[in-house]
């Protein structure tokens, strides 16, 4: 069988985030589809002018090539990427289930067995009640869960931790994000992005794909025949519930020709669930980063039921339990220090404690004195934002006006709502305020020309 680029790409985000505790961002795997496809960083500075060559030779591409050697522990570099991942994949797949018909592989994969352990993250911090809320919710028949809240606060690793739980119960999980989705390709109509679904829960199931049997597009409609194809085929090859956790939902926002009729299709699946027996085997975990800001219809909607659920910071408590967790506790003034920097933010709390429990010599004040630098360790996560930003002038001058006030700004509420949902500003009402202090401290020095 040969990889395909979209498996290389599921394979690999995969692998980075059991090595990393991250996903892949757009920029990585931006770069790994040129490499794989053997084009020229040329080409990706050519198709985006926020990219420079410069900064995609000699910065961005060698730091992912650096990270896929840790990951696959094999040199990488874009001359033999390709090979390095079809090498991984080929080891990986020579593991002793690919000797095993389809029923020994479910039975080895969802039975209560110490490989299952390993889908919970090593360094998770329970967020209470939270985690007892979503088990609860999931174990329900037929139910629905919604998690909202901006990128990068912990929505993936949450749901990883409850799809571990629930595996170890017997019950089939799926995850799948719609980043893995070629926007070109899989967004421009709705019955290309529902066999791109239908296709990828077939995999996750370890199921043969009969997709063509159940589809009748001009007959009658992609809809109907994706609802066909979970009634009659996927829902009825397991007697043990299904849960389906789709992650970055959001993304179809931008797409209202087909978000709208793809969210109606899970709101009808709710709906089923709630006569049919048959359904209730399904249940359902959305997580999206933003509001719902397309217009839906109130019956239509899957956001108006369900168990919503919204991620917060970390508190005090949570971010000195992670110190612990990294064993970091024993200086006291790191989580003081740390949420003066970044407050409770998850990932850039996790990131630097990550980097000072393998770099034993980086004393706090020798990362803080560099921290809000392009030779800190937070440089690509504020550099992503930067040209984020400056793609958007109506964002980037609202943000400035944030991060250089004193007190909390009024803004315009879409601006206000944009700049929430990626994780930027704090809201009182319309009010913000920037998130941490490490943004107003880049932010204000690289927005000054705005």
């Amino acid at each position: 069988m040969t990889l395909t680029w979209q498996q290389a790409k599921k394979i690999i985000d995969d692998a980075v985030f059991a090595h990393n505790r991250r996903h892949l961002d757009n920029k990585e795997v931006l770069i790994l589809e040129y490499a794989w496809h053997n084009k020229k960083y040329d080409d990706i500075a050519a198709i985006n002018p926020h990219y420079s060559l410069s900064y995609i030779s000699q910065d961005a591409a060698p730091k992912l090539w650096q990270l896929l050697t840790e990951v696959l522990g094999e040199k990488v570099k874009k001359a033999n990427v390709k090979q390095v991942i079809e090498r991984y994949w080929e080891n990986q797949s020579s593991s002793s289930e690919q000797n095993l018909i389809p029923q020994q592989q479910s039975l080895i994969r969802y039975q209560n067995t110490p490989q299952q352990e390993s889908l919970t993250p090593d360094f998770y911090i329970e967020r209470p009640p939270i985690e007892r809320i979503c088990y609860q919710t999931l174990i329900e028949p037929g139910s629905l869960l919604r998690i909202k809240a901006p990128s990068q606060m912990g929505k993936t690793s949450l749901m990883t931790t409850i799809l571990a739980k629930l595996a170890l119960e017997n019950y089939r999980t799926i995850s799948l994000s719609f980043e893995l989705a070629d926007r070109k390709t899989h967004f421009t109509n709705l019955d290309r992005l529902l066999r791109w679904f239908g296709t990828n829960i077939t995999r996750e199931l370890q199921l043969a794909n009969q997709l063509d049997q159940y589809w009748d597009e001009q007959a009658i409609g992609s809809k109907v025949s994706c609802t066909t194809y979970f009634e009659q085929y996927l829902l009825t090859q397991t007697d043990s519930p299904i849960v389906l956790f789709l992650d970055d939902v959001d993304l179809l926002f931008s797409y209202p020709e087909i978000s709208q009729d793809f969210f109606g299709l899970l709101r009808s699946w709710y709906e089923k669930a709630r006569i049919r027996n048959l359904w209730k085997k399904l249940r359902l975990a959305i997580a999206h980063a933003t509001e719902v800001y397309i217009p839906l219809n109130i019956n239509q909607s899957p956001f108006n039921v369900g168990n919503p659920i919204e991620l917060k910071d970390f508190t005090q408590t949570q971010i000195e339990q992670l110190a612990k967790q990294y064993g970091l506790d024993s200086n006291p003034d790191l989580v003081e220090q740390m949420i003066n920097l970044v407050g409770g933010h998850p990932y850039l709390l996790q990131t630097v404690f990550s980097h000072l429990k393998t770099n034993p010599d980086l004393t706090l004040e020798q990362f803080l004195a560099i921290a809000s630098t392009e030779s800190g360790l937070y440089n690509n996560h504020l550099r992503e934002y930067l040209l984020n930003l400056l793609a958007n002038p109506e964002l980037a001058a609202a943000f400035k006006n944030v991060v250089t006030a004193t007190n909390p700004v009024q803004l315009k509420p879409m601006v206000a709502y944009k700049l929430h949902s990626m994780g930027l500003v704090n809201l009182q009402g319309n009010r913000a305020t920037p998130r941490c202090n490490l943004y107003r401290q880049y932010f204000s020095d690289y927005l000054d020309d705005i």
